[in-house]
C-alpha cells in the first residue's frame, strides 16, 4: 500500500514557525522520522505562505532531499508553483493534486506527463465538490478519461474521492467507502486514497475514528493513503487489514513491522 506521509504541512503551527525560522534540523526529523515509519512518499506543503508558497516549499525540497531518498509528494492547487520546484526533484514525484477545474488541468497535467510522476485525482469540478457515491464515482470516471488522454498510465493516477468530517457530514464515510468499492472495480489499474484525518475533524478520540475508517477502507480497496505513519497504533491497523485482506503474502510485513518495532 502507498504510504503519503502527511506530516510536512504548513498548516501544522510548528511546521509554519520551522518553514519561517529555517529551522532545517526539525524539517528533517520529521522527515527521517516519516521516511523510518514506512511512508512511500514524503508530502511537502507550504500553502500557507501565500505569495510566498514556491520559496518555502524550494526550501523545503532542499532541506528535506538531504536527509531521505525517499521520492516526494508535492502538495500545491498552484500549476505555477508546481512548474516551479519540479527542477529540484531527484525523483520522479507524486503531485497532489488535480481536480476537473479547467485551469488545473491544463497547467498540471502536461507537468505531471513531462516528469512521469504520479498525482493525485479530487473528484472536484470548478463548481461543485462530490458528496454522493454516485458523483464522487461519476467524476473519478471523468478525471480517468482526463487523465489517460494526456498519456498519462492509469497507474499513476490515484483517485481522492473527498472525504467529509463525520460530525457535519454522518453519509461522508459510508458514500467515500462506496464509492472506493465502485471506482476500484469500475476502472481496473487506477488507484484510490483519501486524505485520513478529514473523517475525525472536530470528534474526541481522533484517531480511534482515523484508524477505523481505514480498516474499513483498505476492505474496500483502498490502496494507498494519506497519513500520519509515525502513529504506530494506525500503521499496526493498516498492517493488520493488508494481512487480513490476503495483501501480505505469508504475513511477511506484518511480522517484519512487528520485529522492528513500528506496531503497537
Amino acid at each position: 500500500m502507498l504510504i503519503i506521509g502527511e506530516r510536512i504541512n504548513s498548516s501544522r503551527k510548528r511546521i509554519a514557525q520551522a518553514i519561517l525560522s529555517h529551522n532545517s534540523g526539525f524539517i528533517q526529523n520529521e522527515a527521517k522520522a516519516q521516511t523510518d515509519a514506512g511512508a512511500t512518499y514524503i508530502d511537502l506543503n507550504a500553502g500557507s505562505f501565500i505569495g510566498e508558497e514556491a520559496k518555502r516549499l524550494k526550501w523545503l525540497i532542499e532541506v528535506v532531499q538531504e536527509v531521505t531518498d525517499h521520492p516526494l509528494c508535492i502538495d500545491s492547487p498552484d500549476p505555477e508553483v508546481i512548474k516551479a520546484v519540479l527542477p529540484m526533484i531527484k525523483t520522479a514525484p507524486m503531485i497532489n493534486s488535480i481536480t476537473l477545474e479547467p485551469d488545473r488541468l491544463k497547467g498540471i497535467l502536461p507537468l505531471v506527463a513531462e516528469h512521469k510522476s504520479k498525482v493525485v485525482a479530487l473528484c472536484q469540478t470548478q463548481d461543485s465538490i462530490a458528496e454522493t457515491t454516485e458523483d464522487k464515482v461519476n467524476l473519478a470516471g471523468q478525471l480517468v478519461e482526463k487523465v489517460t488522454a494526456s498519456g498519462i498510465p492509469l497507474d499513476d493516477l490515484y483517485i481522492d474521492p473527498l472525504l467529509y468530517p463525520l460530525g457535519t457530514n454522518t453519509e461522508s464515510p459510508k458514500a467515500t467507502l462506496d464509492a472506493i468499492e465502485q471506482i476500484m472495480k469500475q476502472f481496473p489499474g487506477v488507484h484510490t486514497t483519501c486524505g485520513l484525518t478529514n473523517v475525525s475533524y472536530g470528534l474526541p478520540n481522533r484517531k480511534l475514528v482515523n484508524r477505523t475508517f481505514l480498516v474499513a477502507a483498505i476492505g474496500r480497496g483502498l490502496d494507498s493513503a494519506i497519513i500520519d505513519p509515525t502513529d504506530k497504533k494506525l500503521y499496526g491497523s493498516l498492517k493488520t487489514a493488508l494481512m487480513i485482506m490476503g495483501k501480505d503474502e505469508f504475513c511477511m510485513e506484518y511480522i517484519t513491522a512487528f520485529n522492528q518495532g513500528r506496531l503497537e
